[in-house]
């Protein structure tokens, strides 16, 4: 996969040398070009950003570098052998990014990323590219950051670990948490590792049970409580048609019962306690 980043701070993405991220470029999985926009700026400024039509507080970012950046990125890209670019913009306008999206990204051959800076790009530079690949504008959260650079880092790190021989164990990623088909979209539950005993806490027999079937199904009742707790919007969407006994058995204890309409709500007590 090859991955295009335009930004005015390129500082900013020296983590893509590291952890999971750099691996997968040390290993050629990942080929990550990462551009300054100020290299397509002609004054003595270099300048980038100017007032927005119709008023209004800040700055927008001029279609005059940002286009001139992305046709060279482009350029540079086809003559390297890359093909079927999609332009990714993280706007918190956008779609939430989820699981299911970082799978979508990790088919796809090459990844053109524009993050913003200011009040965000003009327009007609998202539109004119819109023309010729395919846009995915996506948000990382319900919060505003200073610029998009952040969330290039979140999406990077979530799509390059699901390249296929990034991971050393090509099973790690298939019961994440959010991933596609995993456990009913339940959160992952707790997890221990040696030694048995730290600081007088232990670890809970089942996990030395050596008995599979008693801790897969600690493991899912575990992640029923972190769900309940955390994400209860996840269980309240479920289908209740989902669960199997034991399930059902595990949300009650939590307070949830079943209603007609094939799903789960939370008991008023339960939500209380």
């Amino acid at each position: 996969m090859r991955l295009d980043v335009v930004t005015i701070f390129p500082e900013y993405l020296e983590p893509l040398n590291v952890s999971l991220v750099g691996k997968a470029r040390a290993a050629g999985r990942l080929d990550v070009h990462v551009h300054d926009l100020r290299d397509w700026t002609y004054d003595r400024h270099n300048t980038v950003d100017d007032t927005p039509y119709g008023g209004g507080p800040g700055m927008v970012m001029k279609t005059g570098p940002w286009g001139e950046a992305l046709d060279d990125a482009l350029a540079g890209g086809y003559e390297a052998g890359a093909h079927s670019p999609v332009l990714v913009v993280p706007t918190p306008s956008g779609r939430p990014f989820t699981q299911e999206m970082a799978v979508e990204l990790s088919g796809r051959p090459w990844l053109v990323f524009t993050p913003a800076r200011y009040e965000g790009i003009d327009r007609r530079v998202i539109d004119e590219y819109a023309t010729r690949m395919p846009v995915v504008e996506v948000s990382i959260g319900d919060y505003v950051l200073a610029g998009g650079e952040a969330a290039v880092l979140v999406v990077t790190e979530a799509v390059a670990r699901l390249l296929p021989g990034v991971l050393g164990n090509a099973e790690s990623h298939r019961d994440d948490s959010f991933a596609p088909g995993a456990m009913a979209d339940l959160l992952e539950g707790p997890v221990y590792t040696k030694p048995p005993e730290w600081r007088g806490r232990g670890i809970p027999d089942v996990l030395l049970s050596g008995h599979h079937g008693r801790i897969a199904r600690w493991r899912r009742d575990e992640a029923f409580r972190r769900t309940a707790l955390n994400r209860p919007d996840l269980i309240e969407r479920c289908e209740a048609s989902g669960f199997d006994k034991k399930d059902r058995e595990i949300l009650s204890i939590l307070g949830w019962s079943p209603e007609p309409g094939g799903r789960f709500w939370r008991r008023p007590e339960a939500v209380e306690e």
